[in-house]
C-alpha cells in the first residue's frame, strides 16, 4: 500500500486493530517453549545415572493440550482478513503460525511433532538466503574453522568465570539502567536448563553454573537488548499489539537478530558459533534415526561437558520422541539461517540508504517480510517507533562504518590472497 493511502484507509485500520486484539486474546495460553522444556531433574537424574554406567534414555512428560476452541477462533480472525491487505497479510501469517503451534502442542510426544517443528523452523537441509549452501553447509563449515583455531585460541582464554549470583547482580545494574520506562528483573532459576531465558520484563539465569566474560555479554546484547527489548517495543504499539508476541513465524528473524547483535557488538566467540553448528548437525542426527543417547554421545565427542551435551541433546529432542524415530524440534535450525539473513538485510539497507529500516526492525517482534509491508504504517504514525533501540544501533555512525567494511571487505577472494601479499608495503 503507498504511504499516502495509510491515512485514507481509516475503516480497514480499526477492524485489523480489533482483530489484533483478539489474536493476542486468543493466543495468550499458547506457551511453545516453556510447554517442551524438560525440568531439570531429568537432566540430574540421566547423569547420575550415566556415571554409573546405566544409561538409558530419559524419561519426560509433556502436559495434554486440546486447542480445537483457540483455532476456531483464530480461524474466525483469519476470515476477517482481507490477505491483499499488508495488515491483514501480516495477521493472517501470524494466525497460520499460532494454528501450528497448536497442533504441534497437541502432538508432544509424538512423531508428528517433527512435521509442525518442521513447518514452523524449517530443517538443516534448506537453503540459506542468496545461495546454493545449506544450514548444514554453514555448521561445517564453523565447526572444522573452529577445530582448527581450538589449540591456538584456548592457551589465551581465561579460566575465569563468574558465579550465577555475581552474573545477576551485573546484569540487573545494566538492565535496570538501560530500560529506564520498564523493570527487567534478572532472577536465578533453579529449574532451568538452558543458561538463560529471556521474557518481556524477566531474564533467568541457570542455577549453580559459572558464566564466561563472553557469556555476559552475549547474554546482555542477545537476551536482554534484542528479546526483552523487542517485546517491550511490541507492547509500546497502540494499535498492533501482537508485536509483542513470540510468534513462531518470526523467530528465525528474532534468534538471527540476536546473534547479529552478539556480532557485531563482538560478543559471539568461535566457540559459540561452533555450539550453534553442532546442534544444527545434531536436528540432523536425529531427522536421520539418531536416538537420544547418539546425540549426547555426539556432542560429549565433539568436545562438550556431560551437563553441556546433555542440554544440547535436550534441545534437539523437545517434545519429541527420544528412541530414533526420526523425530526432532528443529528450532536450532534458524540460528545461521537467520544471522546470514539479518546480516545481508542489515548491509543492503546500507547500500540502498535505508538505515532507518535498521532501527525500525526493532519496534517489535516482526520478521523481514513484515518490516518491509509494515514499512508505511510507521511513517503515517499508525505504528509507534521503538521506544528502546540497543546501544549499537543508536551509534548509527559505527553502525554505517561496520557495514561499510563489510561490503567491501566481502568483494575480496580469500582464497587468493597469499601471505606475501599482507606483507606491509606490498
Amino acid at each position: 500500500m503507498p504511504t499516502n493511502s495509510v491515512g485514507q484507509d481509516l475503516g480497514s485500520l480499526r477492524i485489523f486493530a480489533a482483530l489484533d486484539q483478539r489474536l493476542v486474546a486468543a493466543v495468550k495460553g499458547i506457551k511453545l517453549l516453556s510447554a517442551v522444556s524438560w525440568p531439570a531433574r531429568v537432566q540430574q537424574e540421566f547423569l547420575a545415572r550415566w556415571h554409573r554406567g546405566e544409561a538409558r534414555l530419559p524419561e519426560v512428560e509433556y502436559p495434554r493440550f486440546e486447542f480445537s476452541e483457540v483455532r476456531a477462533e483464530l480461524d474466525a480472525i483469519a476470515a476477517g482478513c482481507d490477505p491483499q491487505h499488508p495488515l491483514g497479510d501480516y495477521l493472517h501469517r501470524t494466525v497460520e503460525s499460532y494454528r501450528i503451534a497448536t497442533r504441534l502442542l497437541e502432538a508432544l510426544g509424538r512423531n508428528e511433532v517433527t512435521e509442525h517443528s518442521i513447518r514452523l523452523f524449517g530443517k538443516p537441509g534448506d537453503r540459506l538466503p542468496g545461495g546454493e549452501l545449506s544450514n548444514t553447509d554453514a555448521a561445517r563449515h564453523f565447526i572444522g574453522l573452529a577445530d582448527e583455531l581450538d589449540r591456538e585460541l584456548t592457551q589465551h582464554e581465561s579460566d575465569y568465570v563468574l558465579p550465577a549470583e555475581i552474573l545477576q547482580v551485573e546484569l540487573q545494574e545494566q538492565i535496570s539502567r538501560f530500560f529506564v520506562h520498564h523493570k527487567v528483573r534478572v532472577d536465578i532459576d533453579p529449574d532451568l536448563i538452558a543458561k538463560a531465558a529471556a521474557g518481556p520484563t524477566r531474564i533467568r539465569l541457570r542455577a549453580a553454573t559459572g558464566f564466561t566474560e563472553y557469556d555476559r555479554h552475549q547474554l546482555l546484547e542477545h537476551e536482554a537488548f534484542v528479546h526483552s527489548l523487542t517485546a517491550l517495543n511490541g507492547r509500546e504499539q497502540p494499535n498492533l499489539p501482537s508485536l509483542a508476541l513470540n510468534s513462531p513465524r518470526t523467530t528465525a528473524t528474532q534468534e538471527g537478530l540476536a546473534t547479529f547483535a552478539e556480532l557485531i557488538t563482538g560478543a559471539i566467540d568461535i566457540g559459540r558459533m561452533k555450539r550453534i553448528s553442532l546442534r544444527i548437525l545434531a536436528v540432523d542426527l536425529a531427522l536421520n534415526g539418531a536416538d537420544f543417547l547418539d546425540v549426547f554421545r555426539f556432542f560429549l565427542e565433539s568436545g562438550q561437558t556431560e551437563a553441556d551435551s546433555f542440554t544440547s541433546a535436550m534441545r534437539v529432542f523437545r517434545g519429541a520422541p527420544l528412541n530414533g524415530t526420526g523425530a526432532a524440534f528443529t528450532k536450532d535450525t534458524v540460528y545461521l539461517h537467520g544471522l546470514l539473513g539479518v546480516h545481508t538485510f542489515f548491509r543492503w539497507a546500507l547500500k540502498n540508504r535505508r538505515l532507518k529500516l535498521c532501527r525500525l526492525l526493532f519496534a517489535g517482534k516482526m520478521n523481514l517480510h513484515d518490516l518491509f509491508a509494515l514499512e508505511p504504517y510507521f511513517d503515517s504514525g499508525y505504528l509507534a517507533p521503538p521506544l528502546y533501540i540497543p546501544p549499537w544501533v543508536a551509534r548509527a555512525n559505527g553502525l554505517a562504518g561496520m557495514l561499510a567494511f563489510s561490503l567491501f571487505a566481502n568483494k575480496i577472494r580469500l582464497e587468493r590472497v597469499e601471505a606475501e601479499d599482507l606483507v606491509l608495503g606490498l
